[in-house]
């Protein structure tokens, strides 16, 4: 008789996209940030069943890069167009800082702080946990903020959670409580990218010339 298939586990992701972006995906060169995150995430987790890829960003403001939320508008029509991915959208806001130049002198600048990120992520990961919609969850961020949450999910509630850290140096704080930790490796981001013209129920698009 045939060997019996062992069940894949049911995995959600949690992805702490400008953490991800700034970690991984920024200043990296052509290829990089046009990425088919469903494709990426089947070849890093080929024995899990990925139920959902929640992706937790907020819109750019274009306060000093007017192209910038354009190119980050064909990023999310992109997204939009897997199935198993839901855009979870926070906000920036802009608060007033002294810092300071390369020519030594303090300035006054404002300062775009995202907010709502990280606290729309950790509820969704222990909601989602309490209500046992996946058996493996992975936080893709290096930001120890979610510390308290994957410690609630991997000790109070005995469920698997890995971090997939998008920097070199991972936070200890944060995968002091984690299951497994990974690195996010660029070959894989590389191989993963969606073509360079796509359609979606609007029409076709395509991917920024600079990306």
């Amino acid at each position: 008789m045939p060997p019996i298939p062992i069940p894949k586990k049911k995995m959600i992701v949690y992805i702490d996209s400008w953490n991800f972006y700034y970690g991984s995906l920024n200043n990296r060169g052509l290829g990089f940030k046009w990425l088919n995150i469903e494709s990426w995430l089947q070849k890093l987790f080929p024995n899990n069943d990925i139920q959902k890829i929640k992706f937790f960003t907020a819109k750019s403001s274009g306060k000093y890069d007017p192209t910038k939320p354009v190119r980050q508008e064909m990023f999310f029509r992109a997204l939009r167009t897997l199935p198993n991915l839901e855009i979870i959208e926070g906000a920036f806001l802009f608060k007033r800082k002294s810092i300071l130049t390369i020519h030594g002198t303090r300035v006054e600048a404002d300062i775009p702080e995202e907010k709502g990120t990280d606290v729309n992520l950790a509820v969704h990961l222990v909601n989602d946990a309490h209500n046992k919609k996946f058996e493996t969850a992975v936080i893709v961020s290096n930001d120890s903020d979610f510390a308290e949450a994957v410690k609630i999910v991997t000790q109070e509630l005995q469920i698997e959670v890995g971090i997939l850290s998008p920097f070199k140096r991972s936070s200890r704080e944060l995968c002091k409580h984690a299951t497994f930790v990974r690195k996010v490796r660029q070959g894989a981001i590389k191989s993963s990218q969606f073509l360079d013209n796509l359609t979606d129920v609007t029409g076709n698009f395509s991917k920024p010339l600079s990306w």
